[in-house]
């Protein structure tokens, strides 16, 4: 409850005033000590009480954002919303700086653009001096005129984003904001007044004769500012009639750019096709030749597995009979001829066999030839 708006307060810029601090910040207020025990049950009539209290202005300080007591109270402000007249009130007060320059930092955030600059711009001319409490807790010296020049042109104060407000040149064209005068304006005008007092007459005619010139009144200003005219009405046709034959210039010269750029992607288009087709031909000659290096390799690794095969069953067949023979269960008897005998027959007989199988036998020369040739290579012999 405490820290909900006044049911009777007015939306500001289309929103809760209170939305017009930024949530991180607000909770902070909401936790601080100094808003829970001197800010609670505030109105606007003792607002003003804590307002002489302060002795300094800021945001945020510390490792953990404390809020100051400036930032509690213009929150408190914008929950309670006091009336226009008391916020006036505050940027009157001339006894408590501090009440003027929180009444100013309210009136930037709720008001106007109009009253912003009719009840700001005043202030310009207090030079008091304030104290304003950095982020990192140390004091600095500043003055009440900076603050409020701060306020109309910074975005940011107090660590806090000010509404956008329009710029005063603006509001002085539509007429709803007179042109802003100095406070020293009055000061010139008076020693202007003194020094033409002090002067001669013949002095003063000189004087007014020369403003008279400078602010145009004099014929030979008028006539010299009609020569003037004329050159420059010269000087301007002769500058567009070169701008415009420069210009055609360039355009020709951009068309037959453009026209050598499309040349070259055409000639790029061509030469990207020339290289597909190129490529497409080598990889299928590439191809042709992998393909017949592999079944030419096949042809040979048959051969050669054919040939290595049939030596392995011959040096098989020897060494398994000499096992067996080695092996056997009858004993052997020495000098016995006729078992001795019985191996070296039958071996004979098996190499006639396989001759007259492999076909080297044949009686025809050249088919003996080719017999053992084919026998070499492992395929089967001629048979005519």
């Amino acid at each position: 409850m405490a820290n909900r708006t006044d049911p009777s307060a007015k939306s500001i810029r289309g929103t809760n005033p209170q939305n017009l601090v930024e949530k991180i910040l607000r909770s902070k207020i909401y936790q601080s000590t100094y808003w829970k025990e001197q800010c609670f049950g505030l109105t606007a009539e003792t607002l003003v009480d804590k307002a002489m209290e302060v002795e300094h202005l800021g945001g945020t300080y510390g490792g953990n954002r404390k809020p100051t007591p400036f930032m509690c109270l213009v929150m408190k402000m914008l929950q309670i919303q006091p009336e226009k007249e008391i916020v006036i009130e505050f940027i009157k007060n001339e006894d408590y700086k501090y009440v003027r320059i929180l009444g100013a930092f309210y009136l930037r955030l709720t008001g106007s653009d109009i009253d912003i600059y009719r009840y700001l711009e005043p202030l310009y001319n207090d030079y008091r001096k304030l104290r304003q409490k950095l982020a990192d807790g140390q004091f600095a010296l500043t003055h009440v005129d900076e603050v409020i020049d701060e306020l109309l042109t910074k975005d940011y104060s107090c660590d806090i984003a000010m509404p956008r407000i329009k710029k005063r040149w603006t509001i002085e064209s539509l007429g709803a904001l007179e042109p802003r005068r100095s406070a020293l304006e009055e000061d010139f005008e008076e020693e202007e007044e003194k020094e033409d007092n002090d002067q001669p007459a013949d002095e003063l005619e000189d004087r007014t004769h020369e403003k008279d010139y400078y602010r145009g009144r004099s014929p030979t200003r008028e006539r010299d500012r009609d020569r003037r005219r004329d050159s420059h009405r010269h000087r301007d046709r002769d500058y567009d009639r070169d701008y415009d034959r420069d210009y055609d210039r360039e355009r020709g010269r951009g068309r037959d750019r453009d026209r050598d750029r499309e040349k070259e992607r055409d000639r790029d288009r061509y030469r990207i096709r020339d290289d597909k087709d190129y490529g497409r031909d080598r990889e299928g000659r590439e191809r042709e030749r992998r393909e017949r290096d592999r079944d030419r390799g096949r042809r040979r690794s048959y051969s050669r597995s054919r040939s290595r095969s049939r030596d392995r069953k011959e040096h098989d067949g020897g060494d398994y009979r000499k096992r067996r023979a080695r092996g056997s269960i009858s004993p052997r008897r020495h000098g016995d001829g006729a078992e001795d005998g019985e191996p070296k027959k039958k071996k004979e007989k098996k190499e006639k066999k396989e001759k007259k199988d492999d076909g080297t036998d044949h009686p025809d020369p050249e088919i003996a030839e080719a017999n053992k040739l084919r026998a070499s290579l492992g395929l089967k012999p001629l048979k005519l």
